[in-house]
């Protein structure tokens, strides 16, 4: 089984040997913890943080430290064992290794690959493992189980209390060509014994489970599906063309290991939705490839090569996907708006190298930059990233998860030029992160990027191929939600933000804007309150607020928000001094009703807090009718 680099961490000095030996013999990076290793390829300072940025970005994650440590670090964030990285504990003279997570997902094959080298015991406490060589979840490539997981639960059950295993197959018309695949399923299964006991019958087949008179069933990946349609093709047209072709071919949805279609359909929804139901990225050939499967076509349409330039899209991209010597399982197949087809590569081998994935702009805003303020899916798209972009601080933040990935790094100014470079990277097919502090939709990237896709190409406007790129977004905490939390509860009741830069904005129309602010007495955030340049924007804002609320009106500064550096001030609105603040502060100006109390408990704000009610207080104490 394929995995990402694994990753070996140390927590000491002697662990830190056996870290940079592991890494160097089974190919990977050492980690070690800043204050007690040296000479390690990454350091860092909190364990807990470190390894679970490593996990969520699904690199196996070994640690040369107790169980429990890991245990901890990860446990928070465990949901599906299909698709978790393997965690393993390896004790520091490397006597014993133990997988805790992911064992049929490669852990436990890299367990055993960690105990040649160390010459320890792989404690792999998996019963299907330990008493019968395999485990029945974890079939050999290309098979995947097509029964549900209890069926493997209870299958595997009776195995371990004496069960034998009867293998039949069904392979229909296509029998002889999968000889091979099923000399290598049997080669697999042989530990298992094939004679006395409850017997489970275990079934190779193209059809679907419930089709079966089996107690397990396991379908081979041969099978490419080819995808067709018109613009705006409705997405549920789509999924019932595939599901009725299917049926009517009595196939399993399981053989299916791609999906597959033209360039120019890149985004079209419909297909991309049909991808994510088969657990699959929808991949794309160029118009000019797929006419080279002219010869192999059975239904070639002039219309249409007339309209981009192949004679048939949903068979050209399924044989072009299933290689030379592919088979057309389903001939074109056609609703109003879509058209599918089906190929099998009966080598279960071809993986096709001349078509690409859509690209994608993944907007991630990474909050104030601690790693416990990033949500895991931003995580998840730091790791699944081809390149990041951004400006250099805000990537240098992101620390291990940022680790050895390519990085294109803009200064500040260059906004414009870092999401046009990112739209025309994915364009070529790259998935690309722009990293942004805070949210990237709140005075960030996200409107920027969908300028540019809104925009013609004469009016400064992106490529063709850029316009079809995905963009996804992953929310961060914004400033305003940091400095709240930090201090109390500002922002309880209606509040709105305003930036007081007039690079982009002329200053009347700000001007406007806070005195509304001022007249509909909400709490306000002020983004970009001051600069080198810009000194007198904040000063006339308290001037405008002054006229009204009162001069004793809670104000919040707020500056580097969940680093190290992390200053909060509190001032009054008569008092605020603008030369307290810098371009990484957060002004926040408290409502009329907004008020401060001292309250020990409350340590990141020095032992006050800010809060603006909602009306509660009014509502209790109000006469209860009789």
């Amino acid at each position: 089984m394929d995995l990402k680099t694994p990753h070996f961490i140390a927590l000491t000095q002697d662990g830190s040997t056996l870290a940079a030996r592991l890494a160097e013999q089974l190919g990977g990076k050492w980690h070690g913890l800043k204050s007690r290793t040296s000479g390690s390829e990454v350091e860092f300072e909190n364990a807990t943080d470190h390894i679970r940025d490593l996990f969520l970005t699904g690199h196996p994650v070994i640690g040369i430290c107790a169980a429990g440590i890991l245990i901890r670090s990860v446990s928070g964030h465990l949901h599906d064992k299909w698709s978790e990285a393997p965690v393993i504990a390896v004790s520091e003279d490397g006597a014993v290794i133990t997988p805790l997570l992911g064992g049929h997902h490669g852990g436990h094959d890299l367990a055993l690959k960690i105990a040649e080298v160390t010459g320890g015991l792989a404690a792999i406490t998996a019963a299907g493992d330990r008493k019968l060589g395999l485990a029945l979840d974890n079939p050999p490539h290309p098979f995947v189980l097509g029964s549900d997981g209890a069926a493997a639960k209870d299958a595997m059950a009776r195995l371990i209390n004496g069960g034998h295993a009867q293998l039949v197959h069904d392979f229909g018309a296509y029998d002889d060509a999968l000889q091979p695949l099923l000399k290598s399923w049997q080669d697999w299964l042989s530990p298992l014994p094939q004679s006395g006991g409850d017997a489970v019958k275990i079934m190779l087949s193209l059809k679907p489970a419930s089709s079966c008179d089996a107690d397990l069933v396991f379908h081979p990946q041969i099978a490419t599906l080819g995808l067709g349609a018109s613009r705006h093709c409705p997405s549920d047209e789509m999924a019932n063309l595939i599901t009725g072709a299917l049926h009517e071919a009595d196939l399993a949805a399981g053989l299916i290991r791609g999906v597959y279609s033209v360039d120019l359909k890149a985004d079209e929804t419909a297909m991309l939705d049909a991808a994510d139901h088969f657990n699959h990225r929808l991949h794309v050939f160029t118009a000019s490839r797929l006419e080279q499967e002219t010869p192999r076509l059975q239904n070639p349409s002039d219309v249409v090569y007339a309209e981009i330039g192949c004679h048939g899209v949903s068979e050209g991209a399924a044989l072009a996907a299933a290689g030379e010597n592919a088979v057309l399982a389903i001939p074109k197949q056609v609703d109003a708006h879509a058209t599918m087809a089906l190929a099998f590569d009966l080598s279960g081998a071809y993986t096709p190298q001349d078509c690409r994935h859509p690209g994608r702009v993944m907007l991630v805003g990474i909050g104030p930059g601690q790693s416990q303020w990033r949500t895991p899916e931003a995580t998840a798209m730091v790791a699944a990233a081809d390149e990041l972009v951004g400006y250099g601080l805000y990537i240098d933040i992101l620390g291990a998860i940022a680790e050895g990935k390519p990085r294109r790094d803009f200064a500040l100014g260059e906004e414009e030029a870092r999401c046009r470079y990112a739209l025309e990277a994915a364009g070529e097919g790259r998935d690309v992160a722009i990293i942004c502090s805070g949210d990237a939709g709140i005075y960030a990237m996200g409107a920027l990027v969908f300028e540019l896709l809104g925009r013609d190409q004469d009016n400064g406007g992106v490529t063709d191929a850029a316009r079809r790129v995905l963009v996804e977004s992953a929310p961060g905490i914004s400033a305003l939600q940091g400095a709240a939390a930090r201090t109390g509860a500002i922002l309880g009741h209606d509040f709105c933000t305003i930036s007081l830069s007039d690079l982009l904005t002329p200053w009347e129309a700000i001007e406007k804007r806070i005195d509304a602010a001022g007249q509909g007495d909400f709490v306000i955030a002020f983004y970009n309150p001051v600069s080198k340049r810009r000194r007198v924007g904040l000063a006339k804002a308290r001037e405008i607020l002054l006229k009204y609320r009162p001069a004793e009106t809670p104000v919040l500064l707020a500056s580097s928000l969940g680093r190290p550096e992390e200053e909060i001030k509190h001032r009054d609105l008569g008092s605020l001094d603008v030369d307290e603040v810098d371009m990484l502060t957060v002004v926040m100006i408290g409502a009329s009703t907004s008020r401060r109390i001292a309250h020990q408990g409350s340590r990141h704000s020095g032992g006050q807090v800010v809060f603006t009610p909602r009306g509660y207080a009014k509502k209790i104490d109000a006469p209860k009718p009789e």
